[in-house]
């Protein structure tokens, strides 16, 4: 034990003992292609066990942002750890690749080895979801940096896919089917707005709206983990050439679905094709949000667009219906009359 370094706000012991709460943790997620295991200076895995022929390393790192705060307020540890998954890991699956490592960076005031404990639960579950593997992470005691109660998240992760089978969405053209994948919630986007909306309106997130689930408060509402999609996903993709992959995260749908839209290009979405979620209709009213702008900043209830050929759209639906995932179809591309490209009707 270092008593100077402890009296300076670090505290070695807990360190060591979030090392030990969390090892059945990262247990847990271990798949084909690990090696070593938690303590050593590295992560490693082994890309030649899984029989690729020409492999493309893909690689994705992001945080959770603002809905920290929600947290922090909640005393919800557990999901935060899903959502910095969720973020790398689909990023990763939209140029057709397999996530196969997450590493994750924590950051605390103090540390509380149960509460970093909740927080590596809810990376381990993320990484369970997407199949991939957390062969390494940091965590890192900062008194004076973050208040005591606080703490922030980062992920990392790495993914492979053969070349040939890479999504760089340069075979998305007009005609294409755009389908839609649910979002669970507003997902880790756009919450410095949504802590605006809150404390603007004084809203109370212990309470219960009814315009929301009658049970979930509103914190519980908020703080629901980002969707991931790996696994019907790639299911899809063996059975379906998928041309384009847009996950819909930061700037909406204005800013992530014409990141796979080629020149002279148009996405039309049609805004009869499902209904926006509850929270969202919320948080439009609560605010005096123009639709527009929810659109420009909110997932709206679609976290993930995959355009396919037109005669594949029925089919891509129907796969993933049967993987578990629901899906519809949103729009479709269509050649560009205007400086536009994205067009909701």
């Amino acid at each position: 034990m270092s008593k100077n370094y402890k009296e300076s706000g670090v505290d070695l012991e807990a360190g060591y003992e979030v090392v030990s709460r969390i090892k059945p943790l990262v247990a847990s997620t271990l798949r084909k292609g690990c090696m070593g295991g938690i303590g050593s200076f590295g992560g490693m895995f082994h890309l030649g066990s899984l029989n690729y022929k020409d492999p493309v390393l893909v690689s994705g790192t992001d945080g959770v942002g603002t809905k920290l705060k929600i947290a922090f307020e909640m005393g919800r540890h557990n999901t935060i750890g899903i959502d910095a998954v969720a973020m790398c890991v689909n990023d990763i699956l939209a140029q057709g690749a397999e996530p196969l490592i997450f590493l994750d960076y924590v950051a605390v005031g103090k540390n509380e080895p149960a509460v970093v404990e909740a927080i590596v639960e809810g990376v381990a579950d993320g990484c369970r979801q997407a199949g991939c593997a957390l062969v390494g992470g940091e965590t890192a005691e900062m008194p004076g940096m973050y208040a005591e109660g606080e703490y922030d998240i980062a992920g990392f992760s790495v993914g492979a896919v053969e070349k040939d089978k890479l999504i760089d969405s340069s075979r998305v053209k007009a005609g294409d089917v755009l389908v839609a994948l649910p979002s669970s919630g507003v997902h880790s986007n756009g919450f410095s707005l949504v802590r605006k909306i809150v404390k603007d309106k004084n809203l109370q997130l212990d309470k219960c709206y009814p315009e929301l689930d009658p049970e979930l408060c509103l914190g519980e509402v908020l703080l629901t983990p980002t969707e991931i999609y790996v696994k019907p996903v790639l299911a899809l993709m063996e059975q379906v050439d998928v041309n384009g992959v847009a996950h819909i995260t930061g700037g909406g749908f204005y800013e992530n679905i014409p990141r796979i839209l080629p020149e002279d290009t148009v996405a039309v979405i049609d805004s009869g094709s499902w209904s926006v979620p509850p929270v969202f209709q919320f948080l439009e009213k609560e605010g005096g949000i123009a639709r527009s702008e929810m659109f420009n900043v909110f997932n709206m209830g679609v976290g993930m667009v995959i355009a396919v050929d037109a005669d594949n759209a029925d089919k891509t639906v129907e796969i993933l219906k049967k993987n578990g995932q629901d899906a519809w179809i949103l729009g479709r591309v269509e050649t560009a009359t205007g400086e536009e490209k994205v067009v909701i009707k």
